[in-house]
């Protein structure tokens, strides 16, 4: 008995090209650039430090579902909670937010894409049956280790 072929994979999506990144504009700044981290970032080790003193156990840079390419700085996959510290700079802070003057053009159109990169995120995540907890650089680490500490209380009620 032959088998039938297997399903032809779904078509590739077919994305914008990337524009080139432009140069620093002094060693300086791109120092300061490559020096930034993706994870483990001083805000996030500062949640991260009170959610463990309170008992609490997580997953870190944690890739959310396999088809997308969220990942949650704080996650409970069990749960379904995804915790991000945002940087006020990378995220469009409404308080502290600022923009380089150098290469405005291009740094305008990715920091507005992060931000809309972010809003589509929460949007599908929340559709599966995600809890997305956005929090700022600048907001107090207690503060949002409470906040975190009562949503995982909730949502564990909720499936007892």
């Amino acid at each position: 008995m032959t088998l039938p072929p297997p399903p032809d994979p779904e078509p590739e999506v077919t994305l914008p090209v990337a524009v080139q990144r432009p140069e620093a504009s002094s060693a300086s700044v791109r120092a300061r650039m490559q020096k930034q981290m993706r994870r483990d970032t001083d805000p996030e080790v500062q949640v991260r430090r009170r959610l463990h003193a309170a008992g609490i156990r997580y997953r870190v840079d944690n890739k959310l579902e396999a088809d997308l390419r969220t990942r949650g700085d704080i996650v409970w996959r069990g749960l379904r909670i995804a915790v991000f510290i945002d940087g006020c700079y990378w995220h469009g802070c409404p308080l502290h937010a600022t923009r380089p003057k150098a290469n405005a053009d291009w740094w305008a159109r990715k920091l507005d894409g992060n931000v809309t990169r972010d809003r589509r995120a929460d949007a599908t995540l929340a559709a599966r049956g995600w809890k997305v907890l956005r929090y700022w650089e600048h907001e107090s680490p207690d503060a949002v280790a409470d906040a975190v500490i009562v949503e995982i209380q909730r949502r564990r009620a909720a499936t007892a």
